[in-house]
């Protein structure tokens, strides 16, 4: 079978790459100043004024949401993938150093009070992602330095510091006009620093801050080696589930769509929950409740409460334990990550799982009989790029058997909007160069029913990209042209992961793919959160908020629903 394989043809790109691998190489830290005219020369889609003497605030703001708030104190960056690995090169007891995280990325993480900052990676893809944010972040600190240095600036800000750290509106006004910074962009910064603003404008306007990054180790083994920790984690943390006994639907996905849609702990907290949103609520919040049930607009109130559940807990922390304490009961087990990457695993034994405690949208015929089920969810928390393959198939050699694979995550959109969902049929690999084709278990009708605010687009093609900074309008044109809209991380890695686990071989490589004879379904949705092609829109300008959750929903209810009829339709064949 002939295929057309998308070619980027960018070079600056690959240069890119190549720098850094190069460089990271030494065994010594490298200087991301060194970096910098490579970052520059790729025109990210993400740092579009990268070469521009005014800041390109979305590219700081995206940054600094996925590096935690420590950066501002740091000289050095160390990447490395377990406890012994950092021990072996001198960074003994990491993980005594004070635990640190950002809002934009999991990754455990630990800052040790003074100038160094470790960090845990699962893959390549890690390094991939870090390198051009920290590469940005520099660019466009230095930018900020030159417009900070100031002395009515710094005399502002000691003064907003003094008060408590929190500009006032009028202060924000003073600082964008002595600093030409955007009103919009120091109002986000607020948001984000909240009353350290003025302690992280502080040290912007004062200090010539210059990173470097050193990798610990970084073979295929040293990889290999963390996930096998990992899983050890997950059997350690779940005594009473034999794995290698128990036939296995494998999710990727997040830690609160499934098990709001199988606990029923939201519903049940009702009362509490509508309580909240009347004394802590914001008014929108307040307005959209009493819309949703009067039935002035389409939005689904489980949906909702769901979405006011996890403001709730972070408001009352006993709550979070008692929740944990209901989904125990009905067979659903959290595994927070180990001494490895962060990677939260949910297990689900559905015999166990209680049908009046459902969300609404899963109540099947026949729901009753999957309490003579033996199947077992696993759900991961989806990891980043190549840490998708090693997680499936560490998962894969532990089961008794896979039943299925649903991939749930966030991707780019070159043709839709934000909130929209995509299925593809076709996925090129980055990684691999591969081209896979697949029947993807879902169309637009699975979906469909319970998306709200979004539109459902089947039979789509996705590229599945080494990273958010490294890809350009030139990169993502050809293919565009070729009908790729699909841009995302974790696809291509997956679907490298189930070539081996239905092939007596490793994956291929530069080759076209046919996975339509796999075993088990795969399904794979991707909900839009990104539109690239809007010059700087990114999750680092704006965010999903409560609408963002209608894609997360309506996919899950998706795959729940295909997991749980392909049992119950398995349970009522053992009864015939």
């Amino acid at each position: 079978m002939d295929r057309t394989v998308p070619v980027s043809g960018n070079e600056e790109i690959n240069l890119y790459l190549r720098t850094y691998y190069s460089l990271l190489r030494s065994t010594r830290e490298v200087q991301i100043k060194t970096l910098i005219e490579a970052h520059k020369r790729i025109r990210s889609a993400l740092h579009v004024a990268a070469d521009e003497p005014q800041p390109d605030m979305a590219a700081f703001i995206y940054a600094i949401l996925r590096i935690p708030s420590c950066l501002s104190h740091i000289r050095l960056v160390v990447m490395g993938q377990s406890e012994q690995v950092f021990a072996q090169h001198g960074y003994a007891d990491v993980e005594s150093w004070e635990p640190v995280s950002a809002p934009g990325r999991r990754r455990r993480s630990f800052y040790d009070g003074d100038e160094t900052f470790a960090v845990y990676i699962a893959s390549r893809s890690d390094i991939d992602d870090l390198i051009p944010i920290l590469t940005a972040y520099q660019i466009e600190r230095r930018k900020l330095y030159r417009l900070f240095n100031k002395r009515p600036v710094i005399a502002i800000l000691e003064q907003i510091r003094a008060a408590g750290g929190l500009p006032t509106s009028a202060q924000l006004g003073l600082l964008s006009v002595e600093t030409a910074v955007p009103l919009e962009d120091l109002e986000m910064l607020t948001k984000i620093w909240r009353e350290e603003t003025a302690v992280q404008m502080l040290s912007i306007a004062q200090k010539k801050q210059q990173l470097a990054i050193r990798s610990l180790a970084g073979s295929l083994t040293d990889y290999k080696r963390a996930t096998r920790h990992w899983w050890k984690n997950v059997e350690r943390s779940a005594p009473d589930i034999i794995f290698d006994q128990r036939p296995v639907y494998f999710i990727s996905s997040n830690t609160h769509s499934m098990t709001n849609l199988l606990s029923g702990f939201a519903i049940q907290h009702e009362a509490e929950l509508e309580r909240f949103i009347h004394h802590n609520g914001s008014e929108e919040l307040q307005r959209e409740y009493h819309d949703i049930l009067d039935r002035n607009v389409p939005s689904s109130r489980e949906n909702f409460l769901y979405y006011v559940l996890k403001k709730y807990e972070s408001a009352n922390p006993d709550i979070y334990q008692e929740r944990i304490a209901h989904e125990r009961q009905l067979g659903i087990v959290r595994v927070p990550s180990g001494h490895a990457f962060d990677i939260e695993v949910q297990a689900v034994e559905l015999n166990k799982l209680n049908p009046a405690c459902l969300d609404g949208r899963l109540r099947l015929p026949g729901i009753d009989s999957l309490s003579q089920s033996n199947a077992l969810i696993v759900n991961i928390d989806y990891p980043l790029g190549m840490a998708a393959y090693q997680v499936l198939t560490e998962t894969a050699r532990n089961a008794a058997e896979i039943r299925g694979v649903y991939i749930m995550g966030k991707a780019a959109t070159l043709n839709g909007r934000i909130g929209d969902v995509m299925i593809p049929s076709v996925v090129h690999d980055e990684h691999s160069l591969n081209t896979f084709l697949f029947q993807n278990r879902f169309t637009a009708d699975d979906v469909a029913p319970y998306l709200v605010y979004g539109t459902v687009m089947d039979n789509q093609k996705a590229i599945t990209v080494p990273g958010t900074f490294l890809q350009n309008e030139g990169y993502m044109s050809v293919f565009y042209q070729e009908g790729y809209t699909d841009m995302e991380m974790e696809a291509g890695p997956y679907l490298s992961g189930i070539y081996e686990m239905v092939r007596p071989k490793r994956h291929p490589y530069n080759e076209l793919v046919n996975l339509y004879q796999a075993p088990f379904p795969i399904g794979i949705l991707h909900y839009a959160s990104d539109t690239p092609f809007s010059k700087g829109k990114n999750l680092g300008a704006q965010n999903l908020s409560y609408f963002g959750m209608d894609p997360t929903y309506a996919t899950m209810i998706a795959i729940l629903r295909d997991i749980l009829g392909a049992e119950i339709k398995a349970m009522q064949i053992l009864d015939s």
